[in-house]
């Protein structure tokens, strides 16, 4: 994700999803989150690693860019990107992409830890791809990675390294930024980065396959909420014509971005605009949980919307695209705060947030570090009591 200055203040509302057993209230979504005391408290001062935490929180360095990842021999690669885990035994993998071109390593790898925590591998799992943004992590336990490119494509691939990666031409060429598998309705869903993007749908043949399928494109009318309808896209190749001008009335979204999918609704993120969307999956409706202009009282701690993830509690964590380098965090009661600061790193931007299967330890990465270029990322991970109800 290239960097956004121009990204407005922004603030998240509520949610109609169900994230870690907790309900989001309401589906309405009448009434946007405000700003109010995190559930940890204040941030404290800058530690080692120059990021403000709330107290309990330690973080440590895991990677960075063009240098051996500590207790291995592999180099990091650059400008790190989207990541998810997963659990490994008693232990877990984190992925990662790399937002280059394939002369400079465009793909993306892995970490491996034990069940205490420590590196004990790192490797390629993907390999000679053009900046390879966002993507998403299937109930199947492989890495979707996918290219931010004019007809850029889906790659699945193997958080173990054991499998090759295979394109995934099925789902569509277009300039993709994250994708969501949805295992309850049988979709995966996927974001565009365009200003006048579109939000797709691809639905495998057989799930769990995903070598052929059909991919579809929200249709809407001009409103925030309401009913939607999902329609074919004729040619997913975009052989003559892009895929988000093939189907009159698809809903126009300013700037896909992030893509998460919990209990029944996908949630996306859209740049231009900074707002939170939010797709019920099972009345096929959306609605804007998240917009600018309705702040009030104020101004928002979050100053851009990109990467999404969540906790075992039901809170969302938002990663800032430039702004003040913070991951912020809505909770379930309508309330949005910091809940980490990086410093010193303006010309950066937070990418990849995911947390470790037991939910102890979140990972994320600075795309660009102190150089604020991309052989200059560095990839994190804060530990401490983050709340599991």
């Amino acid at each position: 994700m290239e960097r956004r200055n121009f990204l407005r203040t922004a603030v998240i509302g509520s949610s109609a999803a169900a994230f870690g057993g907790t309900l989001w209230r309401g589906a309405a979504f009448a009434d946007p989150a405000q700003p109010a005391p995190g559930p940890y408290g204040a941030l404290q001062a800058a530690n080692g690693d120059g990021i403000r935490l709330p107290s309990g929180f330690t973080s440590r360095v895991i990677a960075r860019s063009g240098q051996t990842v500590p207790g291995t021999s592999y180099r990091w690669h650059r400008a790190p990107d989207g990541g998810a885990t997963y659990a490994d035994g008693s232990g877990w993998i984190y992925v990662s992409n790399a937002e280059v071109s394939p002369s400079s390593g465009g793909g993306a790898s892995a970490v491996r830890f034990n069940s205490s925590g420590t590196v004990t591998s790192a490797y390629r799992i993907l390999g000679n791809t053009n900046n390879n943004c966002a993507g998403g992590a299937t109930p199947w336990k492989t890495w979707l990675s996918c290219e931010e490119v004019t007809r850029g494509y889906v790659y699945e691939t193997d958080p173990w390294g054991v499998n090759a990666a295979v394109r995934r031409p099925a789902m569509g060429r277009f300039k993709h930024e994250a994708a969501a598998a949805d295992p309850d309705h049988g979709y995966i869903y996927l974001t565009e980065d365009e200003s006048d993007g579109r939000f797709y749908r691809f639905r495998p043949s057989t799930w769990g396959n995903l070598s052929s399928g059909t991919l579809q494109v929200l249709v809407a009318g001009s409103g925030t909420s309401g009913p939607v309808t999902w329609a074919n896209v004729p040619d997913p190749a975009a052989s003559s014509t892009q895929t988000r001008y093939q189907v009159s009335g698809a809903k126009v979204f300013n700037g896909g971005e992030g893509c998460f999918y919990a209990a029944g609704t996908c949630w996306f993120t859209t740049k231009g605009d900074n707002r939170v969307w939010a797709y019920d999956a099972t009345t096929s409706s959306i609605s804007l949980a998240y917009d600018d202009s309705l702040v009030t009282g104020g101004s928002a701690p979050l100053t851009g919307v990109d990467n999404v993830t969540r906790s075992g509690s039901g809170d969302l964590y938002i990663a800032e695209d430039g702004g003040n380098m913070e991951i912020c965090l809505i909770t379930p009661d309508d309330t949005v705060a910091p809940f980490l600061r990086i410093t010193g790193q303006s010309g950066s931007e937070i990418t990849g947030p995911a947390f470790s299967p037991d939910g102890s330890r979140l990972y994320f990465s600075s795309q660009r570090g102190t150089s604020g270029s991309s052989s200059g990322g560095i990839t994190y991970e804060v530990k401490g009591p983050f709340r599991s109800s």
